[in-house]
């Protein structure tokens, strides 16, 4: 079992960065691969972000790559994503999730099911 508590929501200009933080419970942190969601009013829990157990591969939704960088310090179970030069349409709920399975295949990082554990979410509201 891991909790997962985020922080780092706001209320950021377009154009403007902020910097999201999710610290998990437990002492087997690097042994989760770890994940960043975000859902909108009246949408779907998309994809956004996600990172290996010891960070040696990311993967980025195509709608934040380049922008967003996703990164882990496994010393303080704790997941970041840095978002730059954000837009209005970056407005959403944002959600760390961790998995505990193993997979062959990276594609499955995309998937929300994929996650066993899920954090309560932090705003983000980008203004125009």
């Amino acid at each position: 079992q891991v909790q997962l508590v985020e922080s780092g929501g706001g209320l950021v200009q377009a154009g403007g960065s902020l910097r999201l933080s999710c610290v998990a419970s437990g002492r087997t942190f690097s042994s989760y691969v770890m994940g960043w969601f975000r859902q909108a009013p009246g949408k779907d829990r998309d994809f956004v972000a996600a990172i290996t157990y010891f960070g040696g591969s990311t993967y980025y939704a195509d709608s934040v790559k380049g922008r967003f960088t996703i990164s882990r310090d496994n010393g303080k179970n704790t997941v970041y994503l840095q978002t730059n030069s954000v837009k209005p349409e970056d407005t959403a709920v944002y959600y760390c999730a961790a998995s505990p399975r193993a997979t062959g295949s990276s594609s499955s990082y995309y998937g929300y099911r994929w996650y066993d554990y899920w954090g309560q979410g932090t705003q983000v509201t980008v203004s125009s």
